[in-house]
């Protein structure tokens, strides 16, 4: 069977092993793969009316910014991929391991596969892409686990809540999230205790919630 697929990474000896590991799969794929190294050169693949017809599309997070199309990250290159090739199968191959962001590329982005980059060998990533293009998804285990704490915290990784758990963590203080939340100073503050109660705090500032947060695995 013959799979057309994007390779969409910075680091090029990375995009050859996942290429090397893909040559020496026993399903009897011959993989195609065309490669793009910024979120630029990848814009411009997938929005070029020539293009292949692409069957899966493996992307890494961190990415050199495309500001010019408002793309800073690999997660806003995920709703371009779903505009220009919705038939393609979305993998993302990530170094972060933090909760609330990969929460939110699950949650909002539904990719038909995440592995964590650091969860897996050879064989795993030939089993994910075989389970991928036989119509299944695949989660690496990290996801796996953290479906569960997903589950049970719905909550306080919801909207607004995760945004300011994240902006916290980035080291953020409350006083700045106004102008990036577009909330207002009050609506933050009424949050940020909504958070306290929810994380079993009572009297407690931002390094308690965060201490707290990381504790129970949210971030």
């Amino acid at each position: 069977m013959i799979v057309n697929a994007l390779m969409i990474d910075d680091h090029p000896p990375i995009i050859e092993g996942y290429k090397a590991m893909l040559s020496y799969n026993p399903f009897g794929y011959e993989v195609n793969s065309k490669t793009g190294y910024s979120l630029e050169t990848a814009y411009k693949i997938l929005t070029d009316t020539l293009k292949p017809s692409f069957d899966i599309i493996f992307i890494d997070i961190t990415l050199t910014p495309f500001e010019e199309q408002n793309l800073y990250s690999g997660e806003d290159l995920i709703p371009v991929i779903r505009k220009y090739c919705p038939e393609a199968k979305i993998v993302v191959l990530t170094s972060h391991s933090e909760s609330l962001v990969l929460y939110k590329i699950v949650k909002e982005y539904k990719p038909e596969g995440i592995l964590i980059k650091s969860d897996f060998m050879p064989n795993e990533f030939i089993n994910a892409f075989h389970q991928i293009m036989t119509g299944k998804n695949y989660y690496s285990a990290t996801i796996e686990k953290l479906n569960k704490l997903w589950d049970e915290k719905e909550k306080v990784l919801d909207g607004y809540n995760s945004q300011i758990l994240l902006l916290l963590s980035q080291g953020v203080q409350t006083k700045n999230m106004p102008e990036i939340l577009h909330l207002s100073q009050s609506a933050i503050d009424k949050r940020k205790a909504i958070l306290k109660t929810i994380l079993g705090l009572e009297k407690a500032n931002d390094e308690d919630i965060l201490k707290e947060a990381r504790k129970q695995g949210l971030i």
